[in-house]
């Protein structure tokens, strides 16, 4: 499949997207390298309305869906464009026929592969799957990733016994969404940029949960990727309570799942084999140093690190004196606090890039546990960087401020301490 101008692909998807009555949906997604879209995904697919057949065009950020619809032609045709300009790195574009995949290479050029549809193929149409005829209504059932009623949220009581999310556990049911929207583009992602390998029935992708708590996440990640996305997966729990062991084991013989808990801390914890994923959701504190520095010595290809109380250097800030002209940025309380909370995440990434990994701080709903909604999505490239100036802006950094990030010690880049 050779390249081509990502123009010339681009303008190709423009005219079927374009086309009423041969585009089922399209989505866009990802990002080109060294460049951010406005929006993680973006799904385009017409719909009828009392006024005429309309575009319409739902755009995700890291909390939300917004949706608009433009009338057919001249509308359509800037609304196209505008998404076209944006610089995702994935087009999925799905016609009545055919199926086209747009990848963007690093070079700007695009790979395309187009299959044919096959009848089993669900056009969405109102005569059934695989009758090739869009699907135009716009009064469309919210499309969730896990039903409402699937039996993972029975067994962990967010769901009552008729399979309705109970009203005390909305929040966290869309925490589940949001948590498994970030997961199947993250793996996605590195699967097709060959950063994961691609599981196989005799050697699935392996999962690690490090503070795993009552599992939630934990069992939503297998139950999605094994059963939605057909991916053979084994996850294998980590907590420090023996309660959570003992409630998350017996929720997985319930459920029938290939999932394995332990007690342990994260840096003691021994796996048979190395983690494909490490997931680290909520641990408070530099308990999510301890997990990035664990998936660093494993060589994790992928981490999803959701960190929470960023106590370390917010205590830090305040015995070292503010260095000018910063004093107020750490005057008062609740500004130190925030400010910690960002300069913490910020080393972070750096650190994890100085390791090889290609880092996002993306925007993670809220649970209701806490109010720290970032999350740190870290991809194994196999290019560490070396010196260079996000080292120099690092050491600068934690040497100005008086600094020493709980990770940068544990992963021996400890400039303070030289």
């Amino acid at each position: 499949m050779p390249a081509e101008p990502l123009l010339r692909a681009l303008n190709r998807m423009r005219g079927l997207i374009l086309d009423p009555d041969v585009l089922v949906k399209a989505v866009a997604s990802g990002r080109r390298r060294g460049a951010e879209p406005a929006w993680r995904r973006v799904e385009v697919r017409y719909v009828d309305l009392k006024s005429g057949t309309h575009l319409q065009v739902v755009s995700y950020d890291a909390t939300q869906a917004h949706t608009a619809n433009h009338p057919a032609g001249a509308a359509a045709r800037d609304a196209v464009d505008a998404l076209l300009d944006e610089p995702f790195g994935h087009w999925n574009v799905e016609t009545t026929t055919e199926h086209h995949a747009v990848r963007v290479t690093k070079k700007l050029e695009a790979m395309v592969n187009t299959k044919p549809r096959t009848p089993a193929d669900p056009a969405g149409g109102e005569g059934g799957e695989g009758d090739g005829v869009p699907d135009r209504s716009h009064d469309q059932a919210k499309q969730r990733l896990l039903p409402e009623d699937d039996p993972v949220f029975r067994a962990l009581g967010i769901s009552d016994h008729e399979g309705r999310i109970k009203p005390s556990r909305q929040a966290k049911y869309r925490q589940v969404e949001e948590f498994l929207r970030l997961l199947e583009t993250s793996v996605a992602e590195a699967i097709g940029k060959g950063h994961l390998r691609r599981p196989t029935a005799e050697d699935p992708l392996r999962i690690v949960d490090l503070g795993c708590g009552n599992g939630y996440l934990t069992f939503a990640a297998q139950r999605y990727l094994t059963t939605v996305k057909e991916l053979p997966v084994v996850v294998t729990g980590v907590d420090v309570k023996q309660q959570s062991r003992e409630h998350n084991s017996a929720v997985a013989t319930e459920l029938g799942m290939d999932a394995v808990f332990e007690v342990g801390t994260i840096d003691g914890v021994e796996l048979d084999r190395e983690p494909d994923v490490v997931l680290a959701l909520h641990a408070c504190d530099t308990a999510t140093d301890d997990a990035l520095a664990r998936a660093v010595r494993w060589g994790a290809p992928l981490v999803l690190a959701a960190p929470c109380c960023h106590h370390d250097i917010a205590a830090q800030l305040r015995r070292a004196p503010t260095p000018a002209p910063y004093s107020m940025l750490t005057r008062h309380g609740i500004l130190r606090e925030r400010f910690a909370d960002t300069l913490t995440d910020g080393l972070r990434a750096s650190l994890m890039r100085l390791q090889g990994y290609r880092v996002d701080v993306v925007q993670f709903v809220e649970s209701q546990h806490t109010p720290r909604n970032t999350m740190l999505r870290a991809t194994l490239t196999g290019s560490p960087v070396k010196g260079g100036s996000v080292r120099k802006e690092y050491d600068e950094l934690v040497t100005t401020w008086q600094l020493r990030p709980k990770l940068g010690v544990l992963l021996g880049l400890d400039p303070v301490g030289d």
